[in-house]
Order: structure tokens, then C-alpha cells, then sequence
């Protein structure tokens, strides 16, 4: 009897403490998830609204290094750029690779040079990138173009036996810093459309960025004006802008026409030329063939000048300041040397 009471006895506490354990897990398991669900749904709350969401960055995707600089000196922290073209790259031919379409399908802004610049490239990475947001015409198409100070427009009808002309006029205006102005106010601009809670932002970037480049281009400017006037040679027409800004007189060019290779009569030609005007620099892209240019410096005397018409076209050019501060140290050194 007293063994059965004991078992008896036994089976209830056992039964008893079994039952308080589960009971209080579950409670407690019960409480948590509770808890759990109801910060995700605050969460969720707060997130679906304009105070408790934090927008995205805006991801641009600019043709050029250029474009690419100024996009960064006015988005700053609310954007994420990267350029198509390296800056060590002729901008008139890239090659599409597929990983440009990856980039172009996500982007919310495409900044184009325009003027035809890149149509021999980027067309078709826009279309197969399949992306509506940054088809020519659409709110994510902006051609920087728009903005900037034209030269070289031609006059009448333009066909190819004239080499590699731009109907609407020369695409390399960026190298004029009032262009690069212009261009980055049209940016700040876009920007502030297409994220109006930020347009303050944007604005306060661009009126910094228009201080320090106003202040940069005087000491520009002033390094330049000893040099006022002075006549260069340069291979393709890449350097009116730059030499209307900084008074310089490009008096002819190693091509003979616009994207056409030089020829042996218009070399002879261009070395007569220096000769009788006492032209003694010639300024060439880093991604032309030094051998012609090379050779018309030894008959006249003068110094083949490699000049970058584009950040990153070295390393250490990182952006657009840096861009003019090489180029204009060189011209310098250059013209120091073969005066």
C-alpha cells in the first residue's frame, strides 16, 4: 500500500511540475513572438511611410569620367556614379561590353555628352539595357549638352567626305570650366525633379561647387596669361573650348580632317605651316599614334605634348579640378621650354 501511495504520489508532482514547465515556455515563447510580430509591423509601418523611409541613393550612370565628376560634385552622398567611357578612352569608341548593360538596367539617371559624341557605342547598350527609365526622351535621359556653350556648329550640309564632323556642333565643351558650370547646374537641377525633398541638398552642393571652380579658374586663368595668344597644333578638334577660355590660337591639326588618319602631303603640309608661324607645340590625346606627331616636332623644332581631355585619364586626375590643373601645368612647362 505504501509503495502504490508513493507512485501514486510520485506521478503527481512529476505531472504537476511537467504541466507548470510547458505552461510557462509556451507563455513565455508566446510573449516574445508576440513582441517579435509587433516590432516587424512597426517596422513595416514606418517604413511605408514618408518619415520612417529612408529613399535610395539615386544611381547615375554618366557616358564620360567628365559628366561622372560633376554628377558627384552636386549629388555628393544622395547619389551613387559611375561612367560607361574610362578617361584613358577615346569617347567616340567604346566598346559595349555586357556587364554595361547590367549597370544601365539599374540606373534611375543617364547622363549623355549628346552632340553625337557617343552614337556609335551607346545607342544600342540603352535599347538592349531594357530599362524605360533611360530611354532617349524619358525622365531618366539627360544630355548635358543642353546646357553647355556649342562651338564649331557647322553651316549648310555636312556629309562624311568632310571626316567625322558633328552636325550640331563640337561635343567637347567640358573643357571649358564655365561649361562646367553650366552643366552641372543643369544636374543639380535633374536631381532636385527627381528628388524633391533633397533639392535644398543639391542646391547648397552646386552653389560650393560654383565657389570653388570660379575660384580655381582665376588661378587658371592667371597662370595662362603669359601665354596669351599662343598658337598650338593639337591631332583632333578637341581643344576649342579650352583654348577660346584660356586664349590660346589653335592654328591647325595632325588629322587632316576629323577622325581621318594623317596623310603624307597634309604632314608635309602641317610642318610648312609651324615653320612659317614659329608653332612650336603639339598637343595630342593619350589614346592617338605619337609616330606623326613625333615626327613633325623633329622638322620643326617642336615638343609633342601629351594633354588628357578627361579625368581619370591618369590616376591620380581623380576629378575635375584635377583635370585642369594638369593640363595647365604642362601647357606651362611646354611653353617654357620651346619659347
Amino acid at each position: 500500500m505504501l509503495h502504490a501511495r508513493l507512485i501514486r504520489k510520485t506521478r503527481f508532482y512529476v505531472t504537476n511540475y511537467a504541466t507548470n514547465y510547458v505552461t510557462n515556455y509556451l507563455t513565455n515563447y508566446l510573449t516574445k513572438t508576440s513582441a517579435v510580430v509587433m516590432a516587424i509591423a512597426l517596422l513595416c509601418a514606418l517604413a511605408g511611410s514618408p518619415a520612417g523611409r529612408a529613399e535610395n541613393k539615386l544611381k547615375i550612370m554618366t557616358a564620360t569620367t567628365d559628366l561622372a565628376s560633376l554628377a558627384q560634385e552636386v549629388g555628393g552622398d544622395k547619389v551613387d556614379v559611375e561612367s560607361v567611357a574610362k578617361g584613358y578612352q577615346d569617347p567616340h569608341f567604346v566598346e559595349a561590353k555586357p556587364s554595361f548593360l547590367l549597370k544601365l538596367r539599374k540606373a534611375d539617371l543617364l547622363i549623355v555628352v549628346g552632340l553625337e559624341l557617343e552614337i556609335g557605342w551607346l545607342p544600342p547598350l540603352i535599347t538592349q539595357s531594357s530599362n524605360p527609365n533611360i530611354q532617349v526622351s524619358a525622365n531618366g535621359y539627360l544630355d548635358a549638352s543642353r546646357f553647355a556653350k556649342i562651338l564649331e556648329i557647322p553651316t549648310g550640309q555636312v556629309t562624311r567626305a568632310e571626316g567625322d564632323v558633328h552636325p550640331q556642333g563640337n561635343p567637347h565643351y567640358w573643357l571649358d570650366p564655365d561649361n562646367g558650370l553650366r552643366v552641372a547646374k543643369g544636374i543639380a537641377d535633374k536631381l532636385s525633379e527627381m528628388r524633391p525633398n533633397d533639392a535644398a541638398y543639391f542646391a547648397q552642393r552646386y552653389s560650393d561647387f560654383e565657389q570653388r571652380l570660379k575660384q580655381a579658374d582665376e588661378k587658371w586663368k592667371e597662370q595662362m596669361k603669359p601665354y596669351s595668344g599662343r598658337k598650338i597644333v593639337t591631332y583632333h578638334r578637341s581643344w576649342p573650348n579650352f583654348a577660346e577660355h584660356f586664349q590660346l590660337n589653335v592654328v591647325g591639326y595632325v588629322e587632316p580632317r576629323p577622325g581621318i588618319p594623317p596623310t603624307p602631303q597634309h604632314t608635309v603640309e602641317l610642318i610648312g605651316q609651324m615653320k612659317r608661324d614659329n608653332v612650336k607645340v603639339i598637343v595630342v590625346e593619350p589614346y592617338f599614334d605619337l609616330k606623326t606627331p613625333n615626327s613633325v616636332a623633329r622638322e620643326t623644332g617642336g615638343q609633342v605634348l601629351v594633354l588628357l581631355p578627361s579625368v581619370g585619364g591618369e590616376k591620380e586626375i581623380t576629378d575635375y579640378f584635377k583635370l585642369f590643373d594638369y593640363d595647365i601645368a604642362k601647357l606651362k612647362q611646354a611653353f617654357d621650354t620651346t619659347h
